[in-house]
């Protein structure tokens, strides 16, 4: 199995992948990254089948530990305040149990599934966040690449993934397409999407307001606070104090215990820089930080309802003074992306159940620092493996038609539906 995740946008059993389907345990589960909707579902599976062993990087099995314990308090939360029927999904001693079940592997290292078991594995570097691989799975006659998430950019830790080596030959390649509906990509840099972030940072703070910066807590998070770290130092923007929420900075202090896995270059900050947000549950909190200028880079990086960048933004649309950036891939369906496109006027609700709040904050920003591959990048990753299946996930639907329908060439092609079942060509 190549990833066991949850859907990000679904509660409960719903979030779940269908584990009914698995008649037999998987020879072993793979797991490319720790972000949830790639492991989420993990505990469940293992629950399931205890006996199958679970692979990753190494950093990625350290951050998956965190991601998974904080995903357990997350639901019992979503449990005693809104009884989402399911939840939580599982609980801490299965996330305990689960790691005595898994195994860190290094990269470009081949190992075999199984005993007496003709499929190897092997996990190279994706270049999304830290630990992050693509998987290769090979068997006698048949190989296949799974790319997991991948991003050709060097950000600011971590480097872009690295062409593979030509002699590996593939013969299927599943592919995602999270930003393939984005025509804005083909145009974007990063380093000049983060001296824009730096000009109108600069705007806003020198006026008196605050930025906030909603992020992933894993990934997106870290890159931005080293980003805003280096603006500051360069004098590019005020010095103004850089607060991070809490799983981001415990995030942070695996980047710090792993750093051989960044950038070369890469100058990863001292953490006790980017000092706590706090409770942001509390409104004294979210006025107290707000007196003074400052950068708040906030979980969720799609602002999803009552976390805490949805939260800190609930009292910043409110005045004019303040601006939200938002710096990586947002979901139609999500809070974040509504508060992008709203109107001044709009009414949003940022708590679950809460009452709406009319947006007067005019200055609401994209800027292009996902950690996704844009789709000339995913279409030439295609053309230079040249592959006889290419087999398109991970998008939303519009995401996924695009690619099937701009890719052609001497290879099968499949866009694919729950449930569905394909025979790939050897």
């Amino acid at each position: 199995m190549l990833d066991c995740g949850v859907h990000p946008k679904k509660e409960g059993l719903e979030a779940l992948p269908d584990l009914e389907a698995l008649e037999s345990p998987p020879l072993g589960v793979l797991i490319s990254h720790a972000h949830i909707d790639h492991c989420g579902a993990l505990p469940c599976l293992m629950q399931r089948f205890p006996s199958i062993s679970c692979y990753g990087t190494v950093p990625t099995l350290s951050i998956m530990d965190r991601m998974l314990h904080n995903s357990v308090s997350v639901m019992e939360t979503l449990s005693q305040e809104q009884g989402i029927p399911g939840y939580p999904l599982y609980f801490h001693k299965h996330v305990d149990k689960l790691f005595r079940k898994v195994f860190g592997i290094s990269y470009h290292r081949e190992f075999v599934l199984a005993p007496k078991k003709p499929f190897r594995a092997a996990f190279y570097p994706s270049g999304h966040v830290l630990g992050s691989a693509s998987i290769l799975l090979r068997s006698p006659h048949h190989s296949l690449l799974y790319t997991g998430d991948i991003c050709m950019t060097h950000q600011e830790l971590m480097a872009g993934l690295k062409p593979l080596d030509p002699s590996l030959r593939i013969d299927t390649l599943v592919i995602e397409s999270t930003r393939a509906a984005h025509e804005e990509d083909e145009s974007a840099v990063f380093q000049s999407e983060v001296e824009r972030f730096a000009g109108e940072s600069a705007k806003v703070l020198k006026r008196g307001g605050s930025i906030l910066v909603p992020s992933f807590a894993l990934g997106r998070s870290q890159e931005m606070l080293n980003i805003i770290s280096r603006l500051i130092r360069s004098k590019k923007v005020p010095a103004v104090p850089v607060y991070a929420s809490g799983l981001s900075r415990a995030i942070y202090e695996i980047y710090s215990r792993y750093t051989q896995y960044l950038r070369p270059d890469a100058d990863l900050r001292p953490l006790f820089e980017f000092p706590r947000i706090g409770d942001v549950w509390d409104p004294k909190v979210r006025r107290e930080l707000l007196k003074r200028p400052s950068f708040i880079v906030a979980t969720s990086g799609m602002m999803l309802e009552n976390t805490p960048s949805a939260l800190m933004a609930s009292e910043m649309v409110r005045s004019n003074r303040h601006a939200i950036f938002f710096v990586g891939y947002l979901d139609p369906d999500t809070l974040g992306y509504k508060v992008l496109h709203a109107k001044s006027g709009d009414a949003l609700s940022f708590e679950i159940d809460g009452a709406p709040v009319s947006i007067e904050m005019e200055n609401r920003q994209s800027f292009n620092l996902s950690a996704h591959a844009h789709r000339d990048e995913l279409i030439d990753f295609i053309y230079a493996i040249r592959p006889k299946n290419v087999v398109f996930v991970h998008g939303d639907p519009e995401a996924v038609d695009w690619m099937y329908a701009r890719c052609d060439g001497d290879f099968n092609k499949y866009r694919l539906e729950k449930d569905e079942t394909i025979t790939l060509e050897a």
